[in-house]
């Protein structure tokens, strides 16, 4: 690591941003199994939230493997410098004064609280999207845990690789009762009440 950078201060504050955008800026961090509807209802919720005229943004685990972290496998260690690069990019989207909506697996509870640990008190949202493996593995849309089970896919969450439900999370939104839409619907009724949002 090289000792020879400063940290510069930005000409305009988080703050600053905040007020122009009239909403708070924060993480909403979407959890779960592969096919519980992470990416789905994070979209959902960021058409709400661009309908009301919030500013956010939408990073896909599988959109960010094509690009930033596209030299990375799914190993363990490769899994937690995967999180830890989202971790920084989301805390950049916090400090500009946007909300960004995170859906990663993100297995692993210490990654998550590493990322949790990155920014102040009141701007991380761990979403938690409850699925069983069963309903995730019937729906299955990309063939993933048939091929899991065939072995073709190593270390794949929730077959051969384990999945760390958070034990705490803000909020937890069942995706096999409800509908994404209904999932959403809970999502922006929790920020209008936390007062993250005004209400529409």
């Amino acid at each position: 690591m090289s000792t020879n950078i400063v940290w510069h201060e930005a000409s305009i504050s988080k703050e600053q941003r905040r007020e122009k955008n009239k909403h708070h800026s924060f993480i909403l961090w979407f959890t779960g199994l592969s096919a519980s509807g992470k990416s789905s209802i994070a979209n959902a919720v960021a058409q709400k939230l661009f309908e009301q005229g919030n500013q956010s943004f939408v990073l896909d685990g599988d959109n960010i493997r094509h690009g930033l972290n596209k030299n990375l496998g799914f190993d363990e260690e490769s899994r937690k410098e995967n999180i830890r690069r989202i971790g920084e990019v989301s805390k950049l989207f916090v400090e500009s004064g946007q909300i960004v909506l995170t859906a990663f697996i993100s297995p692993y509870r210490e990654d998550r609280n590493v990322v949790r640990a990155l920014v102040e008190d009141n701007e991380f949202i761990e979403v938690y999207v409850q699925c069983s493996v069963e309903e995730c593995e019937r729906r299955d849309p990309k063939g993933l845990y048939n091929k899991a089970r065939k072995g073709e896919i190593p270390n794949f969450t929730g077959i051969s690789a384990p999945y760390e439900a958070p034990a705490n999370p803000e909020l937890v939104v069942d995706s096999e009762k409800f509908s994404i839409e209904e999932c959403a619907n809970q999502i922006i009724e929790f920020l209008v009440d936390k007062e993250y949002i005004l209400k529409n």
